[in-house]
């Protein structure tokens, strides 16, 4: 039977209802009907863009020239770079715009003749009057010449002449006396001459005789102590290289050979981590309870006393 005409036959008997716990007979609404993402119309959402394919053509954007777009970009705003440009060519101007001056002026009114039909009068042009010729008062006497300082450490300022500078050895005396010792060493022939010597024969009986006094006996050194000598000792047997090494080319693994690797410096102030926002949530289910208690208790029954049981 159709519904048009009452109920249905399966509601009448009872088969196929819906429970009065799972609805409060309200109709159904649909998938395509429900609001979905409610979250994103409630303020201001910043969501990550997604991965897009790069095209040569421009069809299918609103900008005639491709605009790069990418994440976390510093925010562009085309009329404030505009009106500060503005700004920027306004203070350039250094003033008013240039004005050329309307010209020379010409005298008009009493005392002029300008524009009458007799034209000027020479007895009364201030050319004729002859004027005495000025004599110049000369300059100012002064009195003394302007003082250029004491003396000291101010060239040409005394009265007698700058004394040029004469080049002097310091050491000259030091230099005169050896110089006149060597010319005295010089004129020696042989040693000094001594007095009251013993006579003795002119020639020695002692062919090995010398006037130069002996020297000290040459004392050889006594032997160095020898250290007694260290005891021979074998070394130490070849250490075998621990470890299973079955199977490998190499005597020792060769992961120890590894550069040692620096832990990366954290800084002093990182950055807050990014955490984009959750996407789109699933569709919300309200508790039939809820429901049903926002039915039954309303602003006109909410005062009165509500039974401890509800009837669904």
């Amino acid at each position: 039977m159709p519904s048009s005409h009452g109920k249905m036959d399966m509601e009448r008997l009872g088969i196929f209802k819906e429970m009065s716990y799972i609805s409060i007979g309200d109709k159904y609404t649909s998938l395509t009907n429900r609001p979905f993402n409610v979250s994103a119309h409630r303020g201001r959402q910043m969501q990550a863009g997604t991965t897009r394919q790069w095209c040569a053509l421009q069809s299918g954007f609103f900008d005639k020239s491709y605009r790069r777009v990418f994440e976390r970009e510093a925010l562009t705003e085309p009329l404030r770079l505009a009106r500060l440009h503005r700004v920027q060519q306004a203070k350039r101007n250094l003033g008013k715009a240039f004005v050329p001056c309307d010209g020379i002026k010409r005298p008009c009114g009493s005392g002029s003749f300008y524009g009458t039909l007799s034209g000027p009068v020479e007895s009364l042009s201030p050319l004729t009057v002859g004027q005495k010729s000025r004599r110049s008062p000369g300059r100012n006497i002064l009195t003394s010449p302007p003082k250029k300082g004491s003396g000291y450490s101010y060239p040409n300022v005394t009265l007698s002449d700058m004394q040029l500078y004469a080049s002097e050895p310091y050491d000259r005396p030091k230099d005169v006396l050896k110089k006149e010792a060597a010319i005295h060493r010089s004129k020696f022939r042989d040693g000094p001459f001594k007095l009251n010597l013993h006579p003795r024969a002119f020639f020695q009986t002692n062919p090995y005789h010398g006037n130069k006094p002996l020297s000290a006996p040459h004392k050889p050194r006594p032997p160095a102590q020898k250290a007694p000598p260290v005891p021979f000792k074998p070394s130490s047997p070849s250490k075998r290289p621990g470890g299973m090494k079955a199977g490998t080319f190499d005597t020792y693994p060769s992961h120890s050979a590894d550069p040692f690797i620096a832990r990366r410096s954290k800084t002093t102030n990182p950055e807050p981590v990014f955490h984009p926002p959750p996407g789109p949530k699933s569709t919300p289910v309200k508790s039939i309870i809820t429901v049903n208690v926002n039915r039954s208790v309303h602003s006109a029954n909410y005062t009165s006393t509500i039974p401890p049981v509800m009837t669904l």
